[in-house]
């Protein structure tokens, strides 16, 4: 794993199947999110890291990019909306689990669903060589 840290954010290079990347992921985004929102948002944002990371390394057998950036708007909340992206290297969208499907008791499956349920904004974006999952959260509203 490699790690860059600027101003505006974060940028991390994850090696295929680094599944242990993911807790080094969450300390690095930690570091960066000292200085953003309370500690219920930061909290929030290390946990869809979390699920976009895994999802990123397990089902790809691949590597990924994990980026986090703030907005650039003028003012004190220069910096109130966070934005995580995981770039993996397989254009094969993401695909949430359907709970309605009797598969309640499943120990996996559920990261897209906290993804949505927490974030104040997600999807997922197409480019050349794969795909981009992304979650927003507004600092502001903590």
């Amino acid at each position: 794993m490699t790690a860059g840290e600027g101003e505006r954010g974060l940028t991390l290079r994850l090696g295929r199947a680094e599944l242990s990347a993911v807790a080094q992921a969450r300390r690095e985004l930690r570091a960066v999110l000292r200085r953003w929102g309370g500690p219920g948002k930061a909290d929030v944002a290390e946990l869809l890291l979390s699920e976009l990371v895994t999802n990123a390394l397990v089902h790809t057998d691949r590597g990924a990019v994990v980026s986090a950036t703030f907005d650039s708007g003028a003012g004190p909340w220069a910096r109130s909306r966070l934005r995580v992206e995981v770039r993996d290297f397989v254009a094969r969208p993401p695909t949430p689990r359907d709970l309605a499907d009797g598969s309640d008791d499943a120990t996996s499956g559920r990261g897209l669903l906290l993804v949505h349920a927490l974030a104040d904004a997600w999807g997922v974006r197409t480019h050349g060589v794969g795909k981009a999952v992304w979650f927003e959260l507004d600092g502001a509203a903590v």
